[in-house]
Parts: C-alpha cells; sequence; structure tokens
C-alpha cells in the first residue's frame, strides 16, 4: 500500500502532506514504523517532488527495502518553512498514522537528510524518550540542548560545504556526554550528499525498523 494523503495539524494553520507505505500480506499486524523528514530541495506539496531522495524513492517501488515489514511515514515540508519549527505538529502527524496504521508504539524510528538531519535532531531534543532509534544525516542542531537515550547513528561527509561536518560531531558529542548512545560514520572525500550511500549500501534501514524502545 502507498497513499499520498494531507494533514491538518492542530497547531498549525497549514496542512502536512505525507506519504505512506505498508507493505502487502502484513495487514493485520503491528508493525515498527520509520518516519523520514526530507531536505530542503523537497519542500512543497507533490508526491513526485518528495519522492527524490530517501524513504519515498526506495519504499513503494521494486527495491531490496520492500522486503522489510515497516511502516513508512514521510511527511512534506511546506515552502519556507523548515522542520524545526513545527515539532509538535509533526509528532502530532506520527501519533495520528500510527493510531490508524496499528503501528507497535515502541518500535517507531526516525531519520532525515541535510534539513530533515536537522529536523530529526530537532525530534530527538523534544520528544527525548520517544524514539526507538535515530539516523540524522548531514545534519545538525544545538548541541547544548540535546540529551536523549535513544541510539543514533549518525552519518556526515567530511568534504561537506552545505553542511560542516562539525555539525555532526558536536551534536553526537553532547549526546554521549550526557550518558547517551551515539556514533558518527564519515564519509572520506564526499560532500552533501551522503544519503544515498547510507540508504543503499548500509544496514541503517533494517537497524531502524528493528530496534525496538528500551
Amino acid at each position: 500500500m502507498k497513499r499520498f494523503c494531507h494533514f491538518q495539524p492542530t497547531t498549525t494553520d497549514f496542512s502536512l502532506p505525507y506519504l505512506i507505505t505498508r507493505p502487502e500480506g502484513h495487514d493485520t499486524e503491528s508493525l515498527p514504523m520509520i518516519v523520514f523528514l526530507h531536505g530542503a530541495g523537497e519542500r512543497g506539496d507533490g508526491e513526485a517532488r518528495l519522492s527524490v531522495h530517501g524513504i519515498p524513492l526506495y519504499f513503494g517501488q521494486n527495491d531490496r527495502h520492500m522486503d522489510l515489514p515497516v511502516v513508512t511515514l514521510s511527511p512534506q515540508c511546506p515552502e519556507g518553512e523548515i522542520w524545526s519549527n513545527f515539532p509538535a505538529a509533526i509528532m502530532e502527524l506520527i501519533l495520528a498514522v500510527a493510531k490508524e496504521q496499528n503501528v507497535d508504539m515502541s518500535r517507531i524510528s526516525i531519520t532525515g537528510i541535510s534539513m530533515g538531519g536537522f529536523g530529526t535532531w530537532s525530534m530527538l531534543a523534544r520528544y527525548p524518550g520517544f524514539f526507538s532509534a535515530a539516523a540524522p544525516i548531514c545534519g545538525g542542531g544545538v548541541s547544548w540542548y540535546i540529551d536523549t537515550k535513544t541510539p543514533i547513528r549518525a552519518f556526515h561527509g567530511d568534504a561537506d560545504t552545505s553542511v560542516p561536518l562539525v555539525y555532526s560531531q558536536l551534536m553526537v558529542d553532547a549526546v554521549n556526554a550526557h550518558g547517551g548512545n551515539a556514533t558518527l560514520t564519515v564519509y572520506p572525500n564526499c560532500g552533501h550528499n551522503c544519503w544515498t550511500e547510507t540508504y543503499e549500501k548500509t544496514d541503517i534501514m533494517p537497524w531502524l525498523a528493528g530496534a525496538v524502545r528500551v
């Protein structure tokens, strides 16, 4: 099942488009869910624009990740906005879709790229005990504010001039300084797009799908 919809949060005056996928043959199971936050270039309102990178590109098509028994939720950020501006609306959407899709509430993970990497860190900071796992990619955030025990695997290219590597390093260091569990994978000689390597050539998708909140 693949569906593009709109959701009206109670905390914003704009609606959130979103894409949801659910694997065939798992209609009655309580499945985990991966939330994906896209980058700045995919803002707007439309499935085609949303499906350029990440989970909307890989799920719902003939790809190896289709074998994963997991629901995916990919909201679309409106033009002129950034994810960090409305975390409560994102959470409202997550809870609504989780209820509709009979999602296992102990297995909701989150990942994002670039602006969505920043959004992922923001959601972890705002809701430190909610997510089962997280994979922020070429993102960053407010390091003094982050304090979460959620397992985190961050990824960044060392030649990224759009979002310098230090942004991820500061966040990972801050999580670990508070007793958390964060790792950082650095891609040598890699620019801003390290998400293709991450999503296609690592185990990050099954890791996110298999994580259980403790």
